[in-house]
């Protein structure tokens, strides 16, 4: 960074520019321009801000709001090149569509708060050799790669969904898009739904490409960010890899998007700044002119509608390569199973087990539920204990040895006399979580080498990536996990899969529930059998009748998602109808209800636009603030953001009250 003495100067025949700064505050000040600083709209600047400095982005000419004689000089001008006029316009996009602060999005452009480079820094990058490891394809994986190329080479926008099922080869043949993009001389993104899942395809990419791919996730440090801005922004990093926070770094010269796992919900913010990266990949690639891979075995029912629309091209990967054919499925009907009320897994399930290690296999049970037991009551008097702090219960961990709230971080020891009627030693732990399968595992089959496998387990990356070793050495026989474990690993011993509650995604009001379930169930599935050996999943139901069970047994992927179309389209929820969330938030439960009644009073009144609520959140209580919450369906026709800044706009909402917007809503929590 360079800093320059300032010369004196006359304030009204100075040059003035809007400077747009990483803070929830509004869209920029307006700053002097001293006579000596050469000043470019995009340009990294220090300035004042009250009595401290602050980076920021030189985002205008100055609006002539204030008068220049009241106005601070810009302090200095980093050394980088401007931010392109693409990252500048995403950001202004964004920020209107999410009806967020673009300072807000802007935070997430410098990867924080932009920090230069030190002395001792150096920032170096080997470039991907697109011919390291090329592989040999089936002719419908080669017919893909084809289309694949040729749109990278066309440098245009355009939306792909390259949809294979589970071991068919998907990102062998996007990393043939990624190798024409970096023949082309261009940096080339893919993004991950969460950080665990980088050190599967880290490796697999490593490997086809010959060197490190840049990382961009939560779990980096300070300085490996630093540098790893530093690299994307001179375009030196090529071959970035990274979190849905990735997509808006300050790319140079992007020539492509991946969004692998397309569908994963964990593409979706919930706080801070409420974006979904999916969508937003697409409208970086519309904005840049370039194109946008979706790949998925389960693709949203969104994408698929645009597949439909002829708004996105689809290439389809129907088999598994090599000689793996798919795993067989079956369905235990846990009805009919004798079994107590402290086991959970069924003897079918225990047997088929038992005959995998014995076979020298591997296996895989999932339950997505984290932790011993999802609820700890008294037997004396009924009494659940819940986090004082969210209307949620404490979930036991046998690891920690502690009660934990999955919603604000509060833990405490298991108390030895219940507060409620003060008898010792009656709490009892119901219902299973993975440590509780894993000590039933641990009971019925001592001789099986197993881990446990969830997010509150694992030490982020690194420790998926011990866990994956240790699977591909033969040193575990079998993983007990959560949804963590469903996304993109190949393990090619592992040839039983089994559910322990394929029923636990379907209860509450959620539209998405059968779909999210569909998606989870087939993507825990695919792990089995991806080799030459084949493979087996067994799904413990209680309602196996239930449409997911059906479509799951009968591989009709399609015939599902046509059903859940045609059921969206009647009742107008997404893609044939739009959603918002309005979620009002505070200390004071009287005035959160007041306010929410408020806003629901002066809702626009069409018939293009219906308010649903005011009503409680289902976590009515977080982190000690009562949440009520008002849902926004409209049209599709309808712009909801635009909607919303008209009818919340002229309404005055104590600081005190927080109101949180959700454009197209993921979660109804």
């Amino acid at each position: 960074m360079t800093n320059n003495t300032t010369k004196p100067f006359d304030a009204k025949k100075e040059r003035t520019v809007r400077v747009l700064l990483p803070l929830p505050l509004g869209d920029g000040y307006d700053y002097l321009v001293p006579p000596d600083l050469s000043i470019k709209i995009g340009n990294f600047v220090s300035v004042p801000l009250g009595k401290k400095e602050s980076v920021g982005v030189v985002w205008a000419e100055g609006s002539g709001n204030v008068l220049a004689s009241k106005l601070k000089p810009i302090n200095s001008v980093f050394d980088l090149e401007p931010l392109p006029d693409v990252s500048r316009s995403f950001v202004d996009w964004v920020a209107g569509y999410t009806l967020t602060p673009p300072g807000s999005i802007l935070k997430m452009v410098l990867g924080g708060q932009l920090r230069p480079l030190k002395d001792k820094d150096r920032v170096e990058t080997a470039l991907p050799d697109p011919d390291f490891a090329k592989r040999t394809f089936s002719p419908e994986q080669q017919d893909a790669v084809i289309q694949l190329v040729a749109d990278v080479n066309a440098a245009a926008y355009g939306v792909s969904l390259l949809d294979g099922v589970t071991g068919s080869g998907k990102t062998e043949v996007y990393a043939e898009a990624l190798a024409q993009c970096f023949r082309n001389g261009q940096q080339a993104l893919v993004l991950l739904p969460e950080i665990a899942m980088t050190a599967a395809l880290f490796q697999r990419l490593t490997d086809r490409f010959g060197v490190v791919p840049t990382l961009w996730h939560s779990e980096l440090t300070e300085k490996q960010r630093r540098l790893n801005w530093h690299a994307i922004k001179q375009g030196k990093a090529r071959f970035i890899l990274g979190a849905r926070s990735a997509l808006f770094l300050p790319y140079q010269n992007l020539g492509l998007i991946i969004v692998d796992e397309e569908h994963e919900g964990a593409y979706k913010q919930e706080e801070g700044v409420i974006y979904h990266g999916r969508d937003m990949a697409v409208v970086r690639g519309h904005l840049g002119k370039i194109p946008v891979i979706l790949a998925s075995a389960t693709p949203s029912l969104e994408t698929l509608h645009n597949v439909q629309q002829g708004k996105y091209k689809h290439l389809i990967l129907q088999s598994r390569f090599g000689k793996a054919r798919m795993p067989h499925l079956e369905l235990i009907d846990l009805r009919d199973e004798k079994m107590n009320a402290q086991t959970f897994i069924s003897p079918p399930l225990l047997e088929a087990l038992s005959k995998t290690i014995t076979n020298g296999q591997q296996s895989m049970l999932f339950l997505n539920r984290r932790g011993y037991a999802p609820l700890t009551l008294c037997r004396a008097c009924g009494n659940r204990l819940q986090c004082p702090s969210c209307t949620s219960w404490l979930i036991e961990h046998k690891r920690t040895g502690r009660l934990h709230c999955h919603q604000c971080g509060y833990s405490t020891p298991l108390p030895k006399v219940c507060p409620v009627c003060e008898a010792e030693d009656k709490f009892a732990a119901c219902g299973p979580g993975i440590e509780r399968i894993a000590e039933e595992v641990a009971a019925c089959l001592p001789e099986a080498r197993f881990a446990i496998m969830a997010s509150d387990t694992m030490d982020g990356p690194k420790g998926a990536e011990a866990l994956i070793q240790q699977m591909d050495d033969h040193k575990l026989d079998l993983l007990i996990g959560t949804q963590i474990m469903a996304k993109g690993y190949h393990f090619p011993r592992l040839t039983l899969v089994g559910v322990i509650d394929a029923d636990l995604g379907l209860a509450g009001g959620d539209p998405r529930a059968a779909e999210r379930t569909f998606q989870l169930l087939q993507q825990v599935a695919g792990r089995s059998g991806r080799a030459e050996n084949p493979g087996t999943v067994y799904l413990q139901t209680t309602n196996p009748d239930h449409p997911v069970m059906k479509a799951l047994i009968k591989g009709d992927r399609d015939a599902f998602m046509l059903a859940e179309m045609r059921e969206r389209q009647t009742y107008h929820l997404p893609p044939f109808g739009r959603l918002a969330g309005l979620t009002v938030s505070g200390e004071d439960r009287a005035q959160v209800v007041q306010i929410a009644q408020m806003i629901a009073a002066t809702a626009p009144q069409n018939d293009r636009i219906k308010i649903l609520g005011p009503a409680p959140a289902p976590f009515a209580i977080l982190r000690g603030k009562t949440r009520y919450r008002l849902t926004v369906q409209a049209a599709r026709t309808v712009n909801v953001s635009a909607a919303i800044t008209a009818w919340l706009s002229p309404l005055t909402i104590p600081r005190t009250i927080k109101v949180q917007i959700d454009i197209d809503p993921y979660s109804f929590l």
